[in-house]
């Protein structure tokens, strides 16, 4: 602190310091930006013992590419675990474990943590990172920060100040622009027993729209087909996703072959369950959260150091099955890699006047993808009921942080549901095409189901 801060009252002290931070927060000096943090808005710098390293470049592409099956190779696969936390040693690691992972760790003695070192691999393509600095003057929140204007690309807010800003940066992250996959879905009993959903998915971002205005309230476009199992086949969900849902709601319509028509589906939003979930998931919680900010009061509760899944090369694996991931009461420890991390803390109350299933909620947000990494949800009465966690990889050759998969786990029960699974799929998945908004119309929607 500065003699002139010295000189102050406590609460003008703290006052000066919050103005400094604003300052550079706020700062459009790209090159200011530039010297502190790394393109996408994380710390350049190690932190204070080096156990998490300084931002280098991120993981470059050179030998790392998708075989012909879509499979990465894991470039750690030689690294042994520094630590395995379990409940018997959970609270020499406390200050840096969420009250979920305890509890993960309390309630099923089989659950533990591998920690290896930590590898800052994100890197993203420089014409997102050149949006990312023109963002820093271009992007606002509106409409008390339920939506955003003056987006294109890349991080729209990488100099966050508020809760909102954070959220953005997670609901807007880089992907890619485009990507055509097949993926799995699973809904874990707690003696093990799963349902599996297969998927087709086309998605596409405000980006890759070629016959997009910049002044549509657009941030993307997706369709999902259900292929299997049997009972489910052929069902497709399409959804326009605003980016502001105040000011125009979410747009969804599904198209169920016994019906043989599209319907609008206005449910596909908030606590509504996501489909195939059987209640393990709320729509607004696939991929940590998605949609509306409007029933909740959102607090930024700064950085911290975390242990967060990363660099899930091993659990993307194209020579597992199902099977060998999907255990009783959580996912397999021994495919989970975690590594120490900062992250973006923000936490979420639900409104007096709103409804939802979550009274509170809390995420750890990556503060290099900006995906969210894990979060708490408590029920209305303040009792922790589930805990989400993702699982992501960088994917060297498109340069794309992308999730190997994603979980929630239920407290209470012992089920669990992921989504995202690719590794019963040999092929690649596809990124950067092109599209158009017809092909998410409604008439398309409906070619899809033929």
């Amino acid at each position: 602190m500065n003699r002139t801060l010295k000189k102050l009252p406590l609460a003008l002290t703290l006052f000066a310091l919050c103005m400094q931070s604003s300052a550079f927060a706020k700062s459009t000096d790209t090159g200011e930006f530039d010297s502190q943090l790394n393109p996408m808005g994380g710390t350049l710098a190690a932190n204070a013992d080096g156990s998490i390293p300084a931002w280098d470049g991120g993981l470059k592409p050179g030998g790392l590419s998708a075989d012909a099956n879509g499979n990465y190779p894991d470039p750690f696969t030689a690294e042994k675990p520094l630590y395995v936390i379990s409940a018997a040693n959970a609270a020499q690691y406390q200050a840096l474990l969420t009250p979920a992972q305890l509890a993960m760790l309390k309630r099923f003695p089989g659950y533990v943590m591998n920690v290896y070192p930590t590898h800052r691999t994100a890197r993203l393509p420089e014409k997102v990172n050149a949006s990312t600095r023109a963002n820093l003057s271009q992007v606002k929140l509106a409409d008390k920060g339920y939506g955003v204007i003056g987006y294109g690309q890349g991080v729209p807010f990488p100099e966050p100040t508020e809760a909102l800003e954070v959220m953005w940066n997670h609901m807007a992250r880089y992907v890619g622009s485009s990507l055509d996959r097949e993926m799995a879905s699973a809904t874990v009993q707690e003696n093990g027993t799963s349902t599996v959903v297969n998927y087709q998915q086309a998605v596409h971002w405000r980006s890759a729209l070629g016959d997009l205005a910049p002044e549509e309230n657009v941030l993307y476009f997706s369709i999902i087909r259900a292929l299997s199992p049997s009972r489910v086949a052929g069902e497709i969900t399409m959804v326009h996703e605003p980016l502001n849902q105040v000011k125009e709601p979410r747009g969804a319509w599904q198209y169920i072959p016994g019906q043989r028509r599209v319907r609008r589906a206005p449910t596909v939003a908030y606590d509504s369950s996501a489909r195939y979930s059987y209640g393990q998931l709320t729509s607004d919680g696939v991929g940590g959260f998605n949609g509306a900010p409007d029933r909740y009061e959102w607090k930024l509760l700064g950085k911290q150091e975390r242990l967060i899944p990363y660099n899930s090369y091993k659990l993307a694996s194209k020579s597992l099955k199902y099977a060998d991931i999907l255990k009783p009461n959580h996912i397999a420890p021994n495919l989970v890699r975690y590594e120490k991390h900062r992250v973006w803390v923000v936490e979420a109350t639900l409104k007096g006047d709103a409804r939802h299933v979550y009274g509170k909620r809390r995420f750890y947000i990556d503060e290099d993808i900006w995906q969210i990494a894990s979060s708490e949800m408590y029920d209305n009465r303040g009792e922790l009921w589930r805990m989400y966690e993702n699982y992501p990889m960088q994917l060297a050759d498109i340069e794309v942080p992308f999730p190997a998969m994603d979980a929630t786990y239920d407290l209470i029960s012992g089920r669990y549901t992921t989504n995202f699974m690719t590794n019963e799929y040999q092929k690649k998945m596809v990124f950067n095409e092109p599209g158009m908004k017809a092909d998410y119309s409604p008439s398309a929607l409906r070619r899809w189901g033929k």
